[in-house]
């Protein structure tokens, strides 16, 4: 369903409220629901089109990420096992939701590690990751 983020049509008396923008409805003020990736057996990805003729992708469900070893300097994908935190929401990380921040479990060349989720799956198409301690 499509959310609009613009005052209400409706004055706090009752009364109509004459419009202030040139247009009630335009693509920028369109919302949505948030994109909540999950950890899933494969990938899935959903395009929505944007102000300015751009195009979002956004991530419905993953299974792997980019993960970048920062003493290496070496990228690699790697398989995610589990949400470990979230600190957005917790109960994103019972229900394995990943978000910008997230700290997950992935399986490297070098053994199960943990690694913290740079970018924002929702709205990039994809996962990155750097690998933190040890």
């Amino acid at each position: 369903m499509t959310q609009w983020h613009r005052k209400s049509r409706r004055k706090k008396s009752g009364g109509l409220r004459t419009s202030t923008r040139r247009s009630d409805k335009l693509l920028a003020w369109i919302g949505s629901e948030p994109t909540n990736t999950r950890l899933g057996k494969k990938s899935e990805i959903e395009r929505k089109k944007t102000k300015g003729a751009g195009l979002k992708i956004k991530t419905r469900q993953a299974n792997s990420a980019n993960v970048l070893d920062p003493s290496t300097k070496k990228t690699e994908k790697a398989e995610i096992l589990t949400v470990k935190r979230n600190d957005a929401n917790r109960e994103f990380a019972r229900s394995n939701i990943m978000t910008k921040g997230a700290i997950i479990e992935v399986k490297t060349s070098s053994g199960t590690r943990l690694a913290r989720v740079t970018n924002r799956p929702g709205q990039s198409g994809g996962i990155d990751a750097v690998l933190i301690g040890q």
